[in-house]
Formats: C-alpha cells, structure tokens, sequence
C-alpha cells in the first residue's frame, strides 16, 4: 500500500493513522455501552496517543545535525502548517481560551486577535527572511547577524526566560489531564506528562516533533471541534454554531440580567478552593477600557513573532516560498479552534444557566446539584464547589464556581455527552500540551546546546557529541519545568501571557531591526535584549508586588515597557556606535531576497 521514502507517502500514513484513531473512538464508544468504566475509558485514550506519539518519535530518530535541529529541511507547506498550528495551539489555546471568556467575558478575544494578527507579523516581517538566512536556531541568526558571541549569548538567555515560562504552563496543563484522566494526584501527574512529552522528542529533535505535532494535531483539532458541534445540536444552537454565536450571547445577556450578579463577600471567597472563580461578568463584556483590549492584543502579535519555537518551525522547509506557504496553513489550522473558542464557552455557560435546558443548574436546588454525578467528579477533582452563602437552598449564580480548565474538559459530561467525548477531549488537551511542550523544550535544548557548547565553549565537538548534549539538556530542563509547574505559580494562562511579554521585550526588535535596518549592529543588539529584559521584568516585578503600574500596563502587558526599551536602547547605541562592516550588511541584502539559496548553507 505504501511505497517509497516515509516524507513521500505523507497524505497516506496520516490518511490512515485518522481511519484509525477515528476507529479506536468507536471502539471507546462500543465500550462504554458495554460497561466500561469513566477511568478505563480515560486511561485507554491518553495510553493510546501516548504510545503513538512514541512510535513515531522512536521511529523517527536520527545522529545527523541536520535532520535533529531542522527536521532536514524538508518537511512539506501543508504539513508544516499542521505542525506548527499543534506547536502553537498550547494547552492554553485548547484548556484555558474558552475559560478566559467563559469567566471574563469577550475582552479575552484581545488573545486571539493578537495571536492571529501575529502571524501576519510572522509572515510579512520575518519568517521568510530567516529560512533564507538558513539558521538552526533563534540565537543562531542573532549571534551570525550581528557578529560575536555576546549577541548569541544574550538571545539564548532571552530564549531560555521566555520558552521556560511558556514550557511550565504546558506541563501544568498535561499534568492537570493526565490527573484527571488517570486518576493521579497532580504532583505526579505533571511528571507522567513530562515523560510522555521527551518520549515525543528524545531520540529525533525536531524531525521526530515535526511527525509527532501532526499526529497531535489531527488529534486536538478532532477532540475540540467534535463536541462544540455535538453539544450545539443538542442545545438547539444548531450544528454550525458559529452562525448562531450572536444569539445565543443575546441569550445568556437575557439569563445574566434574570439571575443578577451578585458580589460575593471577603468572607464567602476565603471559603472557596484556591483557582476556582464565578462568573462576575457579562458574557458580552469587554475587559474595562478600549486600551486594555488593545495593549493585550499587540503584545501578543510582537510575542508570537518573537517566540523561538515558532520561528523554528519555519526553519524545516525546503525553500524561503515554502516558509511564506506555510504560515498561510499555519493560519488556516489554527482558525479552525479558535473560531470554536468564543462558542464553546457560550455553550458552556448557556448549559448551565438556561433553566429551559435539562443541564441548566442555576436557580435549582442547590442539594439537587450536589448530587449529580458529573459534579462529583469535578468537585472531587477541586475543580467546581458550591456553597450555599445566602442559606436559601437555591443555587445562585454567584455561588457556583469552577476552574477555567473545566470548561473545556467538563462541558460535555455537563452536556450529557457519552464519556468516550470527555476521553477524546482529555486525549486532546493533552495532544495540544505535548506538542507545544515539545516545541519549546526543543527550543531551549537547541539553543544551549548549539548556540552556546557548539558555538562557543566546545567549536570542534562532533555531531554525535553535540547530540548528546541536547538530549542531556531536554532531559533536564524538562525536570525543571516541571518541578516548577508542580508548584502553580502561576496559572496556565497567565503564564502563556507572560512567555510572549517575556520574548517581545527582548527579542522582537532585535529580530526584526536585524532583518530590516542594516545600520543595526552588535552593542545595539545587545543593548536591546539586555535592557528590553531587564526593564520589562522589573515593572512585571513591581506591579505584580503592588505596585500602581503606569499608562494602563499591568502584568500581563509590561511587554509594552521592555519593548519599548528595547527598541530606544537599540537604535540609540546602533548609531551611537560602528556601523556593521560591509560583509555584514551584504549579508542582510542577500537575506531580503526571497530567491536563491540559503544565506548561510550548510555553514554551521
């Protein structure tokens, strides 16, 4: 049936490998009509796409530089795109979006439309540019660019602050599916997550996350969209709900202003479990001001063209036009969840309020909901709690109160869905979290170990030795994050929110000045990484710790501060300074040209 190289017969093994994961939901489904257990059906579907993720990451395996740091640079448009949209569609993307909007309103569209709009960055400003160029890595093209090792050096720390942040939101969302579906305290949890995610990358660097994030996306994108339309048809919202997400919003607006929202007290919130929320605002709403939608939406468009595991992605295909193709996929793949985010969190929601619906619970009897099975499973998974603050016995509004990753993962056992669609949802989390968790712990290998032992402490070490050393440093900054995500510092989101303020600040202008102004050079360069960090931290730093913040940025926009210091720092020292030598900006001409062969070669 299939015959000739494996990147040849690309459409027929993925083809196949769908027939088959679509078969292996039915047979979940046959299973649980015959008395398989909720905890089977959860173990059997995070068991089954682990292991494939494994086969193909052992099957994948390669000793050659190359194929390790660049997936060889042949991997097609169509499947980069799927690759990179699993790369991109975080656990955040897939647990935490539609419970950002679900709690707070539609202000946290500001994170799609910056993500989105991102990638016009991505593909008008950078990533063609730097697949001509021809790096293996971020710092790659910074410490070649801009000359010396300094320069490389900075950015494989900007690197390694932002990627870092990034990687322990997606082992805290593995960790939190992998509990939920197997059963597990989360402490441990997070550890089987971090197995399950170097299994994916160990033995094959970026070649073996290249085939592993296209089966993690079929999978994602099956699990998200499958139960937006199943729950909207059983809703009465139709079976493309997109068209009709502008009523049912004018729905729950209906239901928001029958029911009230009630503040609850100082003292009714110290009873709640630390992480749960209720609703405190209108679906419809808008975070505050005009400007805090905005300042969210451009920091997230400067951290998506700035993040290192995206750009890499653009590194594995086989010519600059390929690269431009492939963020248009790339967009087309990821639109397909996001699109379904806002609906999905309105269906939530409207599940739950509606009392015209079997599943709505607000305004009944609050030990009537107490005893319904899917809010004993949550509520034993300290995801929902109830409690009574008024003693009438009737559920208030504002006294049901869940986790952000609920909404996703437990909408459709609220729903009345079989439970084989709560396994497939939990296999999915779980594919959206492994790969960008793949991704970004690659990143951060690839850096250190290219960038700062091949580059600079160990020049002549073999290939084979320059192997071992990034599957060493996957193996340890894996632990790291997740020790650090075993400890909930942050929430998911948050976090996410964070990696991209944490990469703007210190990356975006020296990518794209080092792209489009020739007069940049190495001070400059580094002036802007080391002061763009530093700066943004510090007011991360101090608004976090009370402090008044200035101009409306908060902690999850001091993207804007280190930025803008970056951007200053680094055109004042650039002019300030030698202006780069004439092989240099030769070099910058020779990248703008879309044509031709890498800048770079085979030079590394």
């Amino acid at each position: 049936m299939i015959q000739g190289k494996f990147i040849d017969n690309l459409p027929k093994v993925y083809g196949l490998y769908t027939g088959g994961f679509i078969v292996f939901i039915l047979l979940m489904a046959i299973g649980e009509q015959m008395g398989m257990t909720s905890k089977a059906i959860g173990i059997c579907f995070v068991a089954f796409t682990i292991a494939i993720y494994a086969i193909i990451g052992y099957l994948s395996r390669t000793m050659q530089a190359d194929a390790y740091y660049v997936a060889g640079r042949q991997v097609p448009t169509v499947f980069n795109g799927m690759a990179t949209a699993a790369d991109w569609m975080s656990g955040a993307s897939f647990v935490a979006m539609a419970g950002g909007i679900y709690f707070k309103g539609y202000g946290y569209m500001a994170l799609l439309v910056g993500w989105t709009g991102g990638y016009v960055l991505v593909a008008s400003l950078l990533a063609p540019y730097l697949r001509k160029f021809g790096c293996y890595t971020v710092p790659d093209f910074v410490g070649t660019r801009y000359g010396g090792n300094l320069a490389r050096f900075c950015a494989v720390i900007v690197l390694t602050v932002a990627s870092f942040t990034y990687v322990t939101a997606q082992i805290n969302a593995t960790g939190t599916i992998a509990s939920v579906a197997l059963d597990i305290d989360f402490k441990y949890a997070v550890y089987v997550g971090l197995i399950s995610i170097l299994l994916c990358s160990l033995l094959g660097g970026m070649r073996a996350v290249t085939w592993t994030q296209v089966a993690q996306y079929i999978v994602l994108i099956i699990a998200y969209l499958l139960p937006v339309f199943w729950i909207s048809n059983k809703l009465g919202a139709g079976f493309f709900p997109h068209f009709m997400l502008a009523d049912e919003v004018a729905r729950i607006g209906e239901l928001e202003q029958q029911f009230g929202f009630v503040k609850n007290s100082a003292a009714d919130l110290a009873s709640v479990p630390k992480g749960l929320a209720g609703i405190t605002k209108a679906h419809s709403a808008v975070n505050a001001t005009p400007w805090a939608f905005i300042s969210l939406a451009v920091c997230m468009m400067a951290g998506t063209a700035s993040l290192p595991h995206v750009m890499m992605r653009y590194f594995t295909t086989p010519s600059v036009r390929a690269a431009r193709r492939s963020v248009g996929w790339s967009l087309f793949f990821i639109f397909l969840l996001y699109s379904s985010a806002p609906m999905l969190a309105t269906l939530s929601k409207l599940s739950l309020m509606d009392p015209n619906l079997s599943t709505g619970i607000i305004g009944k009897s609050i030990a009537d909901v107490q005893a319904i099975d899917w809010y004993q499973n949550w509520n034993a998974a300290n995801l929902m709690f109830i409690s009574d603050f008024n003693s009438n016995g009737t559920l208030e509004l504002n006294e049901f109160f869940m986790g952000g990753k609920a909404v996703v993962l437990a909408t459709p056992e609220i729903a009345g869905l079989p439970y084989v669609i709560s396994g497939l949802v939990a296999a999915g989390g779980m594919a959206a979290a492994m790969s960008t968790a793949d991704g970004l712990i690659l990143a951060i290998a690839n850096a250190l170990s290219h960038d700062l032992y091949y580059k600079i402490i160990d020049p002549k070490a073999e290939t084979a030795k320059r192997l071992i050393v990034a599957r060493a440093l996957l193996v340890v900054i894996g632990f790291a994050g997740a020790t650090i995500a075993a400890l909930e510092i942050q929430g998911i989101l948050g976090s996410v929110i964070w990696a991209f303020d944490f990469a703007m600040s210190g990356l975006f202008f020296p990518l794209v000045l080092g792209v489009w102004w020739k007069r940049a050079n190495a001070p400059g360069a580094v002036a802007g990484m080391v002061l763009g960090l530093i700066s943004g931290t510090a007011y991360l730093i101090w608004v976090r710790n009370g402090g008044s913040g200035f101009l409306g940025i908060t902690q999850l926009t001091f993207g804007l501060v280190g930025a803008t210091v970056s951007l200053v720092s680094m055109v004042l020292v650039s002019l300030a300074t030698k202006e780069p030598g004439a092989a240099i900006q030769k070099l910058v001409d020779d990248t703008r040209i879309p044509s031709g062969k890498s800048v770079l070669g085979r030079q590394h």
